[in-house]
């Protein structure tokens, strides 16, 4: 069967920084190829592009993974019927929530006497739900305990069909991170979904060392009797060239957002996540330290490709580390060495069938990447591959607006 598979490879330069730190402040390494690399760990690109999200999309189509699950279900109750207390409206949160994921939802312990009287539940680890179902889930609630009555609610999620309605209210309607990243419920694994997206831990084509820096702040209220330092220290840091990769299977992506929200173009949701996840995968950047080295870089390079059978990294291109270019820096070599690897990879393994592939990149030091395929700036990356996408799901419509013929495009609904 053929599949949809998006690739994305970026070559990124980053001048010194602590992006991604690990439990004594150093930066995260790796060894690959016998030497060390500076790494950033995929859950860290991940954050940073969920983040982004929140600037290329509604608040509606997004998730919120949180332990405070009844806090945010209590707020949507209350948005719908006021008549509740905050304290009853908590009560039929965690009530509902627990019914619909089978999550024990309680109360932490109080740290002290001054805590809040009411403090809301929790579930035992982090919850993913989407804005849709946190709101679809109050509507029910509030139906089953009108005006905060939690006695009727109770016995209305005891009926079978009512349990039924809310674990399939948890388990539809998903945001376009959650279908991307993927959701783990471990008291209820029906409601699990497998992710549509793979990222991998950004890693240098080259050998990285640490370096730190020792730094001084001065108390502004010292006088010049006062000598010294108010406060000393170090922070480490390192700066890379960076090898990121990441795939998306459209295909699973589809499947986890459902064809249903837009009947005129049922593609639509898949296009708009695979592209809202390609820029914010390319533009966003972990922020660790980011205040202290304003390490604010864009990729130098990226590549995209649509594979129809699976993912394919071009990691091993840089398994012999880069060496330095005669002026200096790595990027020039980086681009070389995968102007050469990933021809002989895609001849070898038949890697190039469906021929679709595009290149954005800056200057004379990534010329040789250009043959790889469609040169492109970010805004026509997007519009090519949402293109690419919508006519591998449904190959008649964007056929049937290509041709221009009316009769073809009533025929096939476009």
């Amino acid at each position: 069967m053929t599949r949809t598979i998006l690739d994305i490879h970026i070559l990124q330069t980053v001048p010194p920084s602590n992006l991604n730190r690990d439990d004594t402040g150093t930066p995260k390494s790796a060894t690959y190829g016998g030497v060390r690399r500076s790494r950033v760990s995929s859950q860290a690109w991940k954050r940073a592009t969920r983040e982004a999200f929140s600037e290329l999309l509604d608040t509606s189509q997004l998730g919120i993974r949180t332990k405070k699950v009844a806090e945010v279900l209590a707020g949507r109750i209350l948005a719908l019927d006021p008549s509740p207390t905050r304290a009853t409206a908590l009560e039929m949160a965690a009530e509902t929530m627990q019914v619909a994921t089978g999550s024990k939802i309680t109360v932490p312990t109080r740290k002290n006497k001054e805590d809040v009287e009411d403090p809301a539940g929790e579930s035992t680890y982090l919850m993913f739900l989407s804005g849709r179902q946190f709101d679809a889930l109050a509507g029910l609630a509030v139906e089953g305990g009108k005006g905060g009555d939690i006695k009727a609610l109770k016995a209305f999620l005891k009926v079978k069909e009512n349990r039924a309605r809310a674990k399939q209210l948890a388990g539809t309607e998903h945001s376009v991170d959650i279908a991307l990243f993927g959701r783990m419920v471990a008291d209820s694994t029906d409601l699990n979904v497998d992710a549509a997206a793979q990222v991998a831990h950004a890693l240098s084509v080259h050998a990285v060392e640490v370096e730190s820096d020792y730094y001084t702040a001065v108390d502004d209220r010292n006088t010049d009797a006062e000598a010294g330092a108010g406060m000393i220290g170090s922070i480490d840091f390192n700066s890379a060239t960076l090898y990121r990769y990441a795939a998306v299977d459209v295909d699973q992506l589809q499947r986890n957002l459902g064809t249903g929200q837009r009947e005129d173009r049922p593609v639509e949701p898949t296009r708009q996540a695979v592209t809202a996840f390609l820029e914010s995968f390319i533009t966003s950047l972990p922020t660790g330290k980011i205040n202290t080295f304003a390490n604010q870089t864009l990729p130098t390079a990226v590549i995209v490709k649509v594979r129809s059978r699976r993912p394919v990294s071009y990691v091993a291109a840089f398994e012999k580390p880069v060496g330095m270019g005669k002026g200096g820096g790595f990027l020039q070599k980086s681009c070389e060495r995968l102007a050469t690897f990933v021809p002989g990879l895609e001849s070898s393994y038949g890697l190039a069938d469906s021929g679709q592939g595009w290149v954005l990149r800056m200057g004379e030091e990534t010329a040789a990447l250009a043959a790889l395929g469609a040169e492109v700036n970010l805004s026509g990356l997007l519009s090519a591959v949402g293109d690419a996408v919508e006519a591998r799901l449904t190959p008649e419509v964007p056929a049937a607006r290509q041709s221009g013929d009316p009769a073809l495009a009533a025929e096939t609904g476009a």
